[in-house]
């Protein structure tokens, strides 16, 4: 996971810079539309103080730590000394540029814990969904009810989301219905009420949003668990539980479920990134201050230590969940095991 995470910097360093855009033009134009001085001086204070005129090589070394390869750097390396660390290896993940006070670790705690706890229900809903509809298509295959779920399973599927969620908002907003609020996730006057009414609040708002995030996924995990309890119910070992003479039902509780429920093993530990990342279609519609609306900021704004966290963090829980994938399957399955 190491060195798979360092080259993913390495590779996510070098396209954010090579990129079209320049974060001191960026950064230059906010300056002098508030009347901050000239745009040239601006743009030339601004890459040096943040590197922009040095070598990439130089730019990623700085940013990887843990020496600061600043002017006010580390004298090792020609600065006065004043700070003389810096970067990932020391737990700095930088500054945003349009606004110097806010760090890039703080804003992605806040983001977090707006975007786990969405991502996290919408993921718990289609698991809990997709399992029994798996299981229903498997076991009456060839039914017109069956047949009905297929479809509609495709067309969830095949749905864009950032047209749904467009769909949503207008038939359920202000000009539709009017049953829903359509964007971000509490009221104006949220802070004045009580702790139900605000979690009632809290739960209108999310419902839309709740539903974008989870059909895509409720339609691929359902196909998967089809797909598994379809494979078992073809294998030697259901077949001589038959013929032992177990009923359909204890056939289907002891021997079909638990082995095509090995799967989703892998489908749990890739959902561990979805938790973090979060959407950035879903979040910007609805206007969700969530880790995707952040990240689609940080690469309008070219905020170039923001991309790097919001991409790391994303890397570092896809590695966790191939991780957290490998070990379950050696939970689950006997015939895994680790050997020497």
């Amino acid at each position: 996971m190491i060195p798979t995470l360092f080259g993913i910097s390495v590779l996510c360093f070098a396209l954010i810079h090579l990129a079209p855009g320049d974060a001191a033009l960026v950064r230059a134009d906010a300056a002098t539309g508030e009347g901050r001085g000239d745009a040239s001086e601006l743009i030339e204070r601004f890459r040096r103080e943040h590197l922009l005129d040095r070598a990439l090589a130089v730019q990623y070394l700085h940013y990887l730590g843990p020496f600061d390869w600043s002017p006010s750097g580390h004298r090792w390396l020609g600065g006065d000394g004043s700070h003389p660390w810096n970067g990932l290896l020391v737990g700095d993940l930088g500054r945003e540029y349009l606004r110097p006070s806010v760090t890039v670790a703080g804003e992605l705690r806040k983001r977090l814990a707006v975007t786990v706890p969405l991502s996290g229900t919408a993921i718990l809903i289609c698991f809990l969904l997709a399992i029994p509809l798996g299981i229903h298509g498997a076991l009456r295959r060839g039914t017109p009810l069956a047949h009905a779920g297929t479809a509609l399973v495709f067309a969830l599927y095949s749905l864009p989301v950032f047209w749904a969620g467009l769909l949503l908002q207008m038939a359920f907003g202000a000009t539709g219905l009017g049953w829903l609020p359509v964007l971000g996730l509490s009221s104006s006057d949220a802070a004045e009420l009580g702790p139900l009414a605000r979690a009632l609040d809290t739960l209108r708002h999310a419902l839309l949003p709740l539903v974008c995030l989870s059909y895509g996924g409720l339609a691929y995990v359902s196909r998967q668990m089809r797909a598994g309890v379809l494979d078992a119910l073809g294998a030697d070992f259901v077949r001589a539980a038959r013929a032992k003479g177990l009923s359909e039902r204890q056939v289907v509780r002891r021997h079909v479920l638990p082995n095509s429920l090995l799967p989703l093993a892998t489908l749990v530990g890739q959902v561990l990134p979805l938790m973090v990342g979060g959407s950035i279609l879903v979040e910007t519609v609805f206007d969700i201050p969530g880790m995707g609306r952040y990240a689609y900021e940080a690469l309008s704004n070219r905020e170039y230590d923001a991309v790097m966290g919001t991409v790391l963090c994303s890397a570092l829980m896809t590695l966790a969940g191939f991780l957290v994938s490998d070990v379950l399957y050696a939970l689950v399955d006997p015939r895994v095991r680790l050997e020497a």
